[in-house]
């Protein structure tokens, strides 16, 4: 399990735990902070990325594997007759995690025909798999404003005011919504929510159910889906948006996983929920995100028109598991730091403050295993520094981490590590999309009428840097606002005829610049020949 290497470097970590549990690391100072971003982190580096040459970002730098996406030709046939409409619904919502969940209850509510596909099972999604908590104003010494500047600092200050607004207000209503519907969060004996910090929080906002605060939050709302009959159809992916000879969104083109055949809804407004791009794996990083996290709805929305924000900002979530290998790149959630874990090099000395925001952390990790060389290595050579759990245990008392972290204590557990006992390797693993779809305060896209985007695939909320614990409020704040706003432009819009003709538009364009070579959306990722 351990090389000799490995295991003179955890007597360290032990031997130097008494000093550290006096030590106090400092904070980085902002000109600190971004040397060390500008040095170290993936989304500096020369080689990562590229111009976009076609469409409404033409000259704007992105991942290059997300620019070979929107440089591709369609999946589908533009030229080729759309078989007729399979049905008509108001409110059309593709993507079936916490986001379009949210936004579906919302506009059905409101009396709305919804339809919501999705391209896995319902909930198939990263919402469940979100372990460390919601962000929250509800704390008497916190408010909604002291959240916007935690979001917006976190951000670097280029988020759009408006979505960072409109996150923080609705967050206490939101985690009221969900407490109504059943959510079964951590509480103190007196029922008061229990709350920690996150990196870059300066309150205690963090609300959680153990450390599987997606995966229950995901349980809520799909018990109540089902619950209010919405309807709903399991794998079945959208291909392309349908836009009527005004550029109105009118639907979009599916395709059924299970009969391989084109599938046509028509809709009065349509909701983008797909996700992010975390299996592009940008960078060669491993990734925490699901199997279906192309990045189908950035493409589909580009080739409808609409601008991407903030796409050459990825975060990489500082504590992906190094070692053992078969959970390479899986998440260690944030909370365990929030709770007395901390970063120690091979020495074990604490190098960074452990809730620095997640790009400073990825970076200072970064720096410490290849400019230093103070990382512990691996038997199959991966580098890694070590998140020093055993610390929660002499700071909080015996049994903390089983009780406040007990599905991260059974998965180290079933390889035989005692993370009570011994420290955990880690390193940045792609976590999160920080850029998309430029939407408004109601969810709705800027370029493209009738389109509604919300969840990661949408773009401004968090700038450059998503903090901890916001991740499953704006999928809760924006899929509400979305379906609510949706529902609403559905009483009164009347798209034209339907067409693919933007999508032959694009087609020539791309071809005209001598690309799409490959074809996009790619729907789910391809590990034939991967390394």
């Amino acid at each position: 399990m351990y090389t000799p290497s490995m295991l003179e470097s955890m007597a360290k970590v032990s031997a130097n735990r008494s000093h550290r549990l006096q030590e106090k690391h400092p904070r980085l100072a902002p000109a600190e902070k971004d040397s060390l971003l500008r040095a170290f982190h993936p989304d500096f580096r020369a080689d990562t990325q590229r111009p976009v040459q076609v469409g409404p970002n033409a000259g704007d730098r992105m991942p290059h594997e997300l620019v070979d996406l929107l440089e591709a030709s369609s999946a589908v046939d533009p030229e080729v007759p759309l078989p007729s409409p399979s049905c008509h619904v108001d409110v059309l919502i593709i993507g079936g995690g916490g986001a379009g969940a949210a936004a579906a209850l919302t506009a059905q509510e409101l009396g709305a025909r919804v339809l919501l596909v999705t391209k896995l099972r319902l909930g198939d999604a990263n919402t469940v798999m979100a372990q460390g908590g919601i962000q929250a104003a509800s704390k008497a010494n916190d408010s909604p404003a002291i959240h916007y500047l935690d979001v917006f600092g976190g951000g670097g200050f280029v988020n759009k005011p408006e979505l960072v607004q409109a996150l923080t207000q609705d967050a206490p209503l939101c985690l009221q919504w969900l407490e109504d519907l059943g959510c079964m969060f951590s509480k103190e004996r007196d029922g008061t929510l229990l709350s920690i910090h996150g990196g870059g929080t300066s309150r205690k906002r963090m609300h959680f159910a153990r450390d599987y605060t997606g995966a229950e939050i995901m349980r809520t709302l799909r018990d109540e889906l089902l619950n209010q009959k919405v309807p709903y159809i399991e794998f079945c992916p959208a291909l392309e948006l349908l836009l009527d000879e005004k550029g109105r969104c009118g639907g979009a083109v599916l395709q059924n996983f299970e009969t391989g055949r084109p599938m046509v809804v028509q809709a009065q407004a349509t909701i983008l929920a797909t996700g992010g791009f975390g299996r592009l794996h940008v960078s060669g990083f491993p990734t925490t995100n699901h199997y279906g996290a192309t990045a189908d709805g950035l493409v589909m929305a580009y080739r409808a028109g609409a601008r991407l924000v903030a796409m050459d900002a990825t975060q990489f979530h500082p504590t992906g598991v190094a070692h053992p290998e078969q959970m390479l790149g899986q998440l260690v959630t944030e909370k365990v730091r929030s709770i007395g874990a901390q970063l120690v090099n091979v020495e074990g000395e604490q190098f960074v403050f452990p809730l620095e925001t997640r790009d400073a952390v990825s970076a200072a990790i970064i720096r410490e295993c290849t400019e230093r060389g103070r990382g512990a290595v691996t038997p199959t050579g991966q580098a890694g520094v070590w998140l020093d759990s055993p610390m929660i245990e002499l700071i909080q008392g015996a049994g903390t981490i089983r009780r406040e972290l007990p599905a991260m204590w059974r998965q180290y557990d079933r390889f035989g590590i005692d993370m009570t006992k011994e420290p955990i390797l880690i390193y940045p693993t792609l976590h999160y999309q920080n850029g998309g779809i430029d939407i408004d305060e109601h969810g709705r896209s800027i370029q493209v009428p009738g389109l509604y985007v919300a969840g990661e695939a949408a773009g401004g909320i968090h700038g450059r840097n998503r903090l901890m614990g916001n991740s499953l409020l704006d999928i809760l704040v924006f899929g509400r606002r979305a379906g609510r706003h949706a529902a609403q432009h559905a009483v009164t819009a009347e798209p034209g005829a339907l067409s693919l003709a933007h999508v032959a538009r694009c087609n020539r364009e791309v071809a005209a610049a001598g690309l799409g070579q490959t074809k996009a959306p790619i729907l789910l990722p391809d590990y034939v020949g991967r390394s």
